[in-house]
């Protein structure tokens, strides 16, 4: 079964509100207005350049295999 990425979240307790998401964005996904939404059509599955940019790592991916959703696992 294959595992694919389903949606990002940003963890609004983590995020500083830096902004350093939107500006790295290729497509535009992240609004420049607080609470900084995100538009899941026009984020491009392969890229991870929001993740990587983001100082507080509050934006994480969420998977789907099949029917079920994986989210990152609490430490």
């Amino acid at each position: 079964m294959m595992i694919t990425r389903d949606h990002l979240v940003r963890h609004p307790d983590r995020c500083t509100h830096q902004a350093v998401c939107i500006p790295v964005c290729p497509t535009g996904a992240w609004l420049s207005t607080p609470p900084y939404k995100f538009d899941e059509s026009r984020c491009v599955e392969t890229c991870r350049l929001c993740l990587d940019a983001c100082p507080t790592q509050s934006i994480y991916a969420v998977f789907r295999k099949g029917s079920k959703l994986i989210g990152p696992q609490a430490k």
